[in-house]
């Protein structure tokens, strides 16, 4: 039976045509895979399945989505991320090489261990990204982002969020003053302000959030270079995430972004907390919001 696999050309760049044509021909690809995103089983020879290469700096995993969760691509992550996954899975072929082009790829056993859930509002800080002259910004004394992730109830529907505050005022690029330019810079790059939380907002294409092995490792943003994203914000551990969250994630193949400048929200325990504190930077002028599309491992 003919394997129902997708290789896009951007996958097909990096692997080359050997593999690409092995892959499709079944000499290759997995007689059964976890799915990279809702993390549930998939067999490509009865489902259309797409293939997602992680390249790293030294390491390149390719694996298998479901294509109506994730569409055949290339992401680019940091080595210390994709080692943590290639620890904690199998199903994936891997590839020791700086560049994953023309690599021969070892295929692992079929199925991924889950891991285990986190409490409700898993939270973490992270060092800001040092900024570069595109930049979205500059973040004076290397300010951290306290990133938790929760359940948002908007219009009797449950999304998957991201709740974003820094630990102290975010500069523009270039400046010298002493004000807060998060808000605004955030703005620019097509979050829109929000008074209230009652619709999801719009998709902004660009961005988006990973997950690697149900973990949260990072939010991508659009390279200023150009090629391929990187991080805006990145995990210095993998992130847990409760499984609701990852099946809402898996349901709406989004994840709500909210940011709020420093002393807006606060480090809040709960999801109700967490909405509470919410509602209050929306009423005070003091929120932004974007729906990033999933990329995951």
């Amino acid at each position: 039976m003919p394997r129902m696999l997708d290789v896009s050309n951007e996958v097909r760049a990096e692997i080359g045509d050997e593999e690409a044509d092995r892959l499709l021909a079944g000499d290759s690809a997995p007689g059964g895979y976890d799915c990279t995103s809702c993390r549930t089983p998939g067999d490509p020879e009865q489902e259309r399945t797409s293939t997602v290469l992680f390249v790293g700096d030294e390491t390149a995993v390719l694996a298998f989505a479901h294509s109506t969760c994730l569409p055949s691509q290339v992401v680019q992550v940091t080595e210390e991320q994709l080692q943590s996954a290639a620890r904690s899975i199998s199903g994936y072929a891997t590839a020791s090489t700086a560049h994953a082009q023309h690599a021969q790829y070892v295929q692992a056993a079929q199925h991924a261990q889950h891991p285990q859930t986190a409490p409700a509002a898993p939270y973490q800080e992270a060092p800001a990204p040092r900024h570069h002259s595109e930049a979205p910004y500059a973040v004076p004394e290397q300010a951290v982002l306290g990133v938790t992730s929760g359940l948002v109830l908007l219009a009797g529907e449950l999304h998957p969020a991201l709740v974003v505050e820094p630990t102290a005022p975010v500069a523009r690029p270039g400046s010298l003053g002493a004000g807060d330019d998060f808000l605004p810079l955030l703005i620019e790059q097509g979050f829109m302000p929000v008074t209230e939380l009652s619709t999801a907002p719009a998709v902004l294409h660009g961005w988006s959030v990973l997950l690697a092995v149900g973990q949260l490792h990072a939010v991508l943003q659009p390279n200023p270079n150009g090629g391929q994203p990187v991080a805006w914000w990145q995990a210095h551990q993998p992130l847990q995430v409760t499984e609701g969250w990852r099946a809402a994630a898996n349901k709406h193949q989004q994840v709500l972004l909210f940011a709020a400048p420093v002393g807006s929200i606060g480090r809040q325990p709960r999801e109700d907390l967490l909405r509470d504190a919410l509602d209050r930077a929306a009423a005070n002028g003091r929120l932004v919001t974007a729906a990033l599309p999933l990329a995951g491992l």
